[in-house]
């Protein structure tokens, strides 16, 4: 089955909001850029995808306006083979991607990039529920703390938690850097 990796929003945008920590940056830039690597070697391709949204002025890190809609620095480089600019959660609403991956006979999606719980896990529930099999790399995504509704806090590595526990079995199978390369490897030579 033909693989392809999406990286979803990794862009220096998010150094520029209030909750941006460096804390976690550097493992996910680790386990981010083996990906991108592995993948680059094995000849998958890759899909950039890019989020925009909010009020077109240069002090929302979110448009182009601002400079920051552009790769995160740290970031290994890469040719996409398919660049997409989404205003929702889902990589798949209004960007074209699912066009492009139907026209590319692309069964496998390995889902990667920022924030865990929201746009990649979005986008891998969406992906699913229209037929993809998602392989989630916990490791390649990055998220920040939160505080819950009653005021409590809600560390990045809770919600990586939740988002494995409630993605796991349903909408992707879980995978480390390594298994995510490997299973690739076996779907280009299926």
């Amino acid at each position: 089955m033909k693989t392809c990796l999406i990286v979803i929003d990794v862009q220096e945008s998010f150094r520029h909001r209030p909750y941006s920590t460096e804390r976690d940056m550097g493992a996910y830039l680790a386990a981010q850029n083996a990906l991108i690597d592995g993948c680059r070697e094995a000849g998958v391709p890759i899909v950039r995808v890019f989020h925009v949204d909010g009020p077109r002025t240069a002090d929302n890190a979110f448009a182009v306006e601002s400079g920051h809609v552009r790769p995160l620095e740290g970031l290994a480089p890469f040719d996409a083979a398919e660049t997409v600019t989404k205003h929702r959660h889902s990589a798949l609403v209004g960007t074209g991607l699912d066009v492009w991956l139907t026209r590319n006979g692309i069964g496998r999606l390995i889902v990667s990039g920022i924030r865990t719980e929201q746009c990649c896990e979005t986008t891998t529930r969406h992906a699913s529920d229209l037929g993809w099999q998602v392989d989630y790399v916990t490791d390649a995504t990055l998220t920040f703390d939160m505080t819950q509704p009653d005021g409590r806090p809600l560390s990045a590595a809770e919600i990586k938690d939740r988002t494995a526990t409630v993605l796991q079995g349903r909408f992707a199978t879980l995978c480390s850097v390594p298994q995510a390369l490997e299973r690739a490897g076996a779907s280009l030579a299926a």
